[in-house]
């Protein structure tokens, strides 16, 4: 089986993590890994991640990496029977330049830590099925910070959807193929 490359956007709440981890044929890969960016700040949050590893079939690794995602997928997805579903670049983004599990990191930085990592994506063997928000519908944020997410999340989303093989847009639990 060759290594695949696959982009599933979408808007908050709109499946992607459902459809990233149902898709069919997940059980023809001996490992399957879920590499979750989320970084549990309050209570709230606490409950969300709790109640999404519940809801993960059995069968997955649960990895937690919230702010250094280039080494841990670079380390998951080493080999070719390995499915690993990144959820959600979105998350990370937002960690590094709000200090959310390491440094806060400016705009140049975090955009230098998304350059390497789709610069590594090239060299992985495993399947990769990355879910990562599309913020390109909505309004222009009012604020410098939000701003530079915006267009992170916009250079990241542009780099990975050329290089993958399939993209996906779900759409109030509905998947759309795009590519």
């Amino acid at each position: 089986m060759a290594p695949m490359l696959q982009l599933i956007l979408g808007g908050a709440r709109s499946g992607k993590s459902r459809f990233a981890l149902h898709q069919g044929g997940e059980d023809a890969f001996p490992e399957k890994i879920f590499l979750a960016t989320a970084s549990a700040g309050d209570e709230e949050m606490s409950s969300r991640i709790e109640r999404h590893k519940r809801e993960r079939p059995s069968g997955w690794t649960t990895l937690e990496e919230p702010y250094h995602l280039k080494k841990a997928l670079v380390r998951s997805a080493s080999h070719e029977d390995s499915l690993v579903v990144v959820d959600c670049v979105t998350l990370w983004i937002s960690n590094l330049l709000c200090g959310m599990g390491g440094k806060k990191l400016t705009a140049a930085e975090t955009e230098s830590e998304v350059v390497a990592l789709l610069g590594a994506l090239s060299s992985l063997k495993g399947n990769l099925r990355i879910v990562s928000n599309e913020v390109g519908l909505g309004l222009v944020p009012d604020n410098p910070l939000g701003r530079q997410f915006r267009d992170l999340q916009g250079l990241f989303n542009q780099n990975v959807a050329k290089a993958a093989r399939e993209v996906f847009l779900i759409t109030a639990g509905i998947p759309q193929k795009l590519k």
